[in-house]
């Protein structure tokens, strides 16, 4: 028997996992936000505005705190 691609191996070797566990969940991602998780994403947006990403020469890129005496969100 030939071994196959190895997506139908990984498949194979998954089948026995989701016949425990269950199929992947296949719901749309196109769906309307609740009011938890828009009033999530507004709370998220503003913790990324705290911070700045700086460059280094070589390419390298660390976070630093926009204003490191504002403590609001940390």
């Amino acid at each position: 028997m030939a071994k196959g691609s190895p997506v139908e191996r990984f498949m194979r070797a998954t089948g026995r996992i989701r016949a425990i566990l269950g199929p992947a969940n296949r719901s749309s991602l196109r769906h309307e936000m609740t009011e938890q998780n828009k009033a999530l994403l507004v709370q998220r947006q503003a913790e990324t505005q705290q911070w700045e990403t700086v460059r280094r020469p070589d390419g390298s890129t660390y976070v630093v705190p926009r204003n490191p005496d504002d403590k609001s969100l940390r």
